[in-house]
């Protein structure tokens, strides 16, 4: 592997990530030890995960390999402790903004970008350059379960966005104390971890959430956390679609509407903040 190589670092709503260009996979494999100290917010660069940004037609991870001809471009995401993961909402709007701003992508089109969750289709609304809306899809909605954190437990609505999360509805969101670990929860449920959610509302279609993302711990935000906290609240409120809530996170405002068509749009803010080269043999001592 390269000993230097470029990178950008961006956030949405406060949930940062390193952005590794790679258009053609010149890196190769990304050892989940490297990725960890890429997000080391002491001896790395520091971020909530790892965006690779990767051409379908150069990379062989079968949802790349799949999405080819419909998408040019993979978001190889992984999480700060390495492991990978299906999707990520706020991740995708800031691979977004990558592209437009790097690789000289139209805004007046749609973009649809290649993720191990499917293929998601952003826009980027004409009169506010940082605002990026991305089509997550369908949600699936699986049933109750349970998550817990010290001697409180909570019941919760298993939701997936093409990745897995448990909301739970709380009287206030200090009751999930420090959320340094990760909340309990059914390990047969949900083998592989979840994300669990943590919900007060704050008035009509509007709620406030704290999240445990897996992989990455607390986060100032979580766009496929704030459609499931979303869905969650509508199908509690027995809101007919199509509707919309506000969803206001540690890191700002999210929005996120629910089509008549039972597609979920996430929009809010992506913001990219700095570049430079990282060198990787540093990474490694």
């Amino acid at each position: 592997m390269q000993q230097r190589v470029g990178f950008v670092k961006g956030h949405g709503t406060e949930n940062d990530f390193v952005l590794l260009p790679d258009p053609e996979n010149a890196l190769g494999d990304l050892p989940a030890a490297l990725v960890a100290r890429l997000c080391d917010r002491r001896a790395g660069i520091g971020g909530d995960g790892v965006l690779r940004v990767v051409r379908t037609a150069s990379y062989d991870d079968p949802a790349a390999v799949s999405a080819r001809g419909e998408a040019e471009w993979f978001m190889d995401y992984r999480n700060a402790d390495g492991s990978t993961s299906e999707m990520c909402g706020n991740g995708i709007r800031v691979f977004g903004r990558y592209l437009v701003e790097h690789e000289d992508v139209d805004t007046s089109v749609p973009l649809p970008v290649a993720t191990r969750g499917g293929t998601k289709v952003l826009t980027f609304p004409a009169g506010d350059a940082g605002l990026v809306t991305v089509d997550m899809g369908s949600a699936k909605v699986l049933g109750e379960t349970k998550v817990a954190v010290g001697t409180r437990a909570w019941s919760a609505l298993h939701v997936s966005l093409g990745n897995p999360h448990a909301v739970a509805f709380v009287d206030a969101l200090d009751d999930a104390g420090p959320l340094l670990v990760a909340p309990e929860h059914d390990e047969a449920e949900y083998p592989h971890g979840v994300n669990v959610e943590f919900v007060v509302r704050r008035g009509r279609r509007h709620v406030a959430m704290r999240v445990h993302e897996r992989g990455s711990g607390e986060t100032r935000s979580c766009g496929t956390g704030a459609c499931a906290a979303m869905v969650a609240a509508a199908l509690a409120d027995e809101a007919p679609l199509p509707t919309s809530y506000v969803v206001d996170l540690p890191g700002g405002r999210l929005e996120v509407a629910w089509t008549e068509q039972g597609r979920v749009l996430l929009s809010g803010p992506a913001v990219l903040v700095a570049e430079g080269t990282v060198r990787l043999s540093g990474l490694r001592a």
